[in-house]
């Protein structure tokens, strides 16, 4: 459960191994389903759950807060966040991705989008839900970012965030 590196660059935080770990059956029924196949979808995942976490406000509160460069006029402005300076709760980002693979990438290659009760459809709301929390929970902790990329993370560079909850009625 490492991250996977291309020439020293982060391509994805999940690898082929950790998506049949979570769903062994789903690649038992789906020959489809090749490890070429699922490490290009866990890299797409990759770049999603980046951009979702660059698009967030904590990061963009995250980055203002410890940055010294100025010239920062609008979000766009802010740059996204370094992979190599997750240096916390690594296992969890390897089941976000696993997660965000399998209920936005995976999945809905195979689903039966035509019967309600599909198990594939289902499976894919499981996941995106489970993804969904698990990427709320680790900007609520804010406690997994090296910013000065000094290879610890010291407690000025933790920020707990704050999630607003939403009744679902």
């Amino acid at each position: 459960m490492a991250f996977i590196t291309d020439n020293n660059t982060v391509i994805s935080f999940a690898e082929h191994s950790d998506v049949v770990n979570r769903d062994i059956r789903l690649f038992e029924s789906n020959e489809s389903l090749t490890d070429d196949v699922v490490e290009n979808l866990l890299i797409r995942a990759t770049e999603r759950i980046l951009s979702k976490i660059r698009s967030s406000s904590w990061w963009g509160s995250y980055y203002l807060n410890r940055s010294t460069t100025g010239g920062i006029r609008t979000s766009a402005d802010i740059p996204a966040l370094d992979v190599d300076r997750i240096k916390s709760r690594q296992n969890d980002f390897t089941d976000l991705c696993v997660y965000t693979a399998l209920g936005e990438f995976i999945l809905p290659l195979v689903a039966d989008f035509g019967s309600e009760d599909n198990a594939e459809r289902q499976k894919m709301g499981y996941y995106t839900q489970k993804a969904d929390t698990l990427i709320a929970e680790l900007l609520t902790a804010g406690d997994w970012y090296d910013f000065d990329d000094d290879g610890t993370i010291v407690s000025t560079e933790k920020d707990p965030g704050q999630i607003n909850l939403k009744r679902v009625r």
